[in-house]
């Protein structure tokens, strides 16, 4: 089996995203679900580089003609899993930056703040 140079860059590639995701990981500059996500995704794209017949399958699976199609969908259904993280994270921010300013605003002002039970 001769390899192309994608199956070769793009598992080197997926090392390397590994490699910085879990440094962060040790760095407590992530999360582990964040890297066993990140793991998942970088070790799908380094499986479809190697083995390409692995879409054939999942077309299969999905119910596809095309394995292009199933890449495709996969691949949209994975991003928007993690687009929908992202709010919800942007949204906990959101609340926290909120309490944090409105804390500081009464603080300033000389007024304390209830304790909410």
């Amino acid at each position: 089996m001769s390899l192309t140079p994608y199956q070769i860059v793009a598992p080197v590639i997926s090392i390397l995203a590994l490699v910085y995701a879990w440094s962060l990981v040790l760095k407590q500059k992530k999360t582990i679900w964040e890297a066993v996500l990140w793991t998942l995704f970088w070790a799908a794209i380094a499986a479809i580089a190697l083995f390409p017949q692995v879409l054939d399958y999942l077309a299969f699976v999905m119910g596809f003609k095309d394995r292009q199609n199933a890449l495709l969908i996969t691949f949209l259904g994975v991003i928007s899993f993690i687009v929908f993280g992202l709010i919800v994270r942007v949204e906990e921010l959101e609340q926290r930056q909120t309490k944090i300013v409105r804390s500081s605003a009464l603080r300033e002002a000389g007024l304390q703040e209830k304790k909410q039970e």
